[in-house]
């Protein structure tokens, strides 16, 4: 691999591991709810499980894709109800309850790694990091490099949503505030669907 291939690969790494989308969203609401260190196993476990998603693109599951394509559309759609379903729990977390114990608690690591599964923003770039930036000569030690190099380019980018939504904790403690800021958590995770859905 050159290096200016490597350069314009970590910039690809870079640019879509920090925009808006699933993960980011909720590790924004996660910051928020439950703070940085209570949401590192979150953090840790989409970087983790997001370069095992690579690895397994690099090894031959993309081209189940390519030869079986309504399995695509299956992943799809069932990762979009799925993430329906998470921008339903966003909604109802963090405020305290009427005993004034907080409801829901953060994402696990194996959660955030298995979720990287049914996320159609992962499985968008997984594939376009193989597709795009993995020469073919000497093609599996490349998919190592580049599911290694993801991993650590997406740690501190979406790394920089928790601690951003840690920043707004202060911002948000009366209940209702942070009510609404968790429903509108959950409308732009459901929102952040459209691209994907919608723009095949």
């Amino acid at each position: 691999m050159t290096l200016e291939l490597l350069l314009a690969f970590v910039a690809f790494a870079f640019v879509t591991s920090v925009t808006p989308g699933p993960n980011n969203m909720m590790l924004l609401a996660s910051g928020v709810n439950f703070g940085v260190r209570r949401s590192v196993p979150h953090m840790l476990g989409i970087s983790l499980g997001f370069m095992v998603l690579v690895m397994a693109v690099g090894f031959g599951l993309g081209q189940l894709f390519e030869q079986f394509p309504p399995l695509y559309l299956i992943l799809r759609y069932a990762g979009a109800a799925y993430l329906i379903y998470l921008a339903w729990k966003i909604a109802g977390s963090g405020a305290p309850d009427a005993s004034g114990k907080e409801r829901g608690k953060p994402f696990t690591f194996l959660q955030a790694a298995a979720f990287q599964w049914v996320n159609p923003k992962a499985w968008i770039m997984a594939i376009g990091a193989i597709t795009t930036y993995t020469p073919q000569e000497g093609f599996l030690f490349n998919v190592l490099v580049i599911a290694a190099l993801f991993a650590l380019v997406n740690c501190p980018s979406v790394g920089l949503w928790t601690v951003a939504g840690s920043l707004l904790r202060h911002w948000l403690e009366r209940p209702a505030i942070l009510r609404a800021f968790n429903y509108g958590m959950a409308f732009l995770l459901v929102a952040s669907l459209y691209p994907i859905l919608f723009n095949v």
